[in-house]
């Protein structure tokens, strides 16, 4: 499913014009977006959690070269699955 299949889909379940569902699935995802870019966590029950993870520096191997690498430290984004949704 793409973004405009989500849209279509949205409106179809909620009543909702297709406007209104772009609407609110960009209200959505930029409201998720700048909370997960202030190190914040979303949770929703039953759907999942999206979360900020620290992945430590580590050296890596270059499979052309094979010479070592060091892979520096960085955040990430995480989504943890809820019950709801992980028991499919």
């Amino acid at each position: 499913m793409n973004k405009t299949e989500l849209i279509n889909a949205i409106a179809e379940k909620s009543g909702l014009s297709k406007v209104d569902s772009k609407k609110a699935l960009e209200a959505f995802i930029e409201s998720v977006t700048e909370e997960v870019k202030k190190d914040g966590k979303v949770a929703l029950v039953g759907f999942g959690t999206f979360s900020v993870t620290q992945k430590a520096a580590r050296k890596g191997i270059n499979p052309r070269t094979k010479a070592v690498i060091n892979i520096p430290a960085k955040k990430t984004v995480k989504f943890k699955a809820g019950a709801d949704l992980a028991a499919l």
